[in-house]
């Protein structure tokens, strides 16, 4: 038979021992990420106030084209269907 009979595999902790060490490593775990957020966020490269005032302006602009656009085949659409059902 097996020579090591009595000796156990290594121990590896329990389910609750887990979850303590889990529960107890939690508040600086999320204080590193929030360490790394501000750090991350000191690396961007924020636009100036011009720049921001132009792409608004371009992105504003984008969306009112669009909506007219999607209106009038809308609008396009449910005439159409107005008169299928008219026939």
């Amino acid at each position: 038979m097996s020579e090591n009979k009595g000796v156990k595999k290594a121990d590896k902790p329990g389910f609750f021992t887990r979850a303590k060490n889990w529960i107890a490593a939690l508040p600086g775990r999320i204080s590193a990420a929030f360490k790394n957020m501000a750090a991350e966020l000191k690396k961007v490269a924020w636009p100036s106030r011009k720049d921001l005032i132009n792409y608004s302006i371009v992105v504003i602009g984008f969306v009112v084209i669009l909506a007219l656009i999607v209106g009038l085949l809308d609008t396009a659409s449910s005439f159409l269907v107005k008169q299928l059902i008219a026939l």
